[in-house]
């Protein structure tokens, strides 16, 4: 997300853009950590992706 900043901005407007970058809510990427259930060893999975092309 970006919010844009004129040239010659009064400080209510800076203001109000701080405030819109302050709402902006965090995602809690905690809740999906260990999800994906592997059948292999992920190093394996990804020597076979890299080795594809050979």
């Amino acid at each position: 997300m970006f919010l844009v900043l004129k040239k010659g901005a009064s400080k209510k407007e800076i203001q109000t853009i701080e405030k819109r970058l302050h709402l902006r809510r965090e995602f809690d990427y905690s809740k999906h950590f260990g999800k994906i259930k592997l059948k292999n060893d992920p190093l394996c999975i990804q020597k076979d992706l890299r080795n594809e092309w050979k």
